[in-house]
């Protein structure tokens, strides 16, 4: 398994929606491990392929205190919504920004699993919340969409400035 590179905002690629795929398969599979590790090591509840410039519909999910509970969902669908809840969300894109958001408070959910198999799930709380998430990922929107233009141009500075700082300065040749 390998740890990928997480793309932050306001990076474009972002913004590209992400093909469904037709069936899982071992190549597949190791690229929802990937994810998964990926997630695991950066301490997120959910990533999307789009966030690791793989612009398939797949993403991996674990809401679970002891990161014992993978979720992989590929071509996930929400076919249902119920309720309304607000809830600070994060992203591994928007890192170090937390901010509320309105989404559906339960879900069910139609999409295939790591084995290939068609599922549907009915959740809610943060699972709930994390799914709908994700799937705003590989449909190219990211949580701070949800946000006024003012303070997204704001997180969108900011980032811009703490990731020039992060590159190393260039060498006088």
């Amino acid at each position: 398994m390998a740890i990928l590179d997480i793309l932050h905002f306001p990076d474009p690629r972002l913004r590209r929606r992400a093909a469904p795929l037709g069936a899982v398969d071992d190549a597949l599979r190791r690229m929802l491990d990937d994810m998964l590790e990926t997630m695991y090591a950066a301490k997120g509840v959910g990533l999307a392929a789009t966030q690791v410039n793989i612009h398939l519909r797949m993403l991996v999910a674990d809401v679970s205190d002891d990161r014992d509970q993978p979720l992989f969902l590929v071509n996930p669908e929400i076919i249902a919504r119920d309720g309304l809840q607000e809830s600070e969300e994060g992203c591994l894109s928007v890192p170090g920004f937390y901010e509320p958001v309105t989404r559906a408070e339960q879900i069910r959910v139609r999409a295939l699993g790591r084995d290939g198999q068609p599922l549907e799930l009915e959740t809610d709380g943060l699972l709930a919340v994390c799914i709908q998430h994700e799937i705003d990922h590989l449909d190219g929107k990211l949580f701070v969409d949800y946000l006024s233009e003012i303070k997204r141009q704001r997180i969108r500075k900011k980032l811009i400035k703490s990731q020039r700082a992060a590159e190393p300065a260039g060498v006088a040749g």
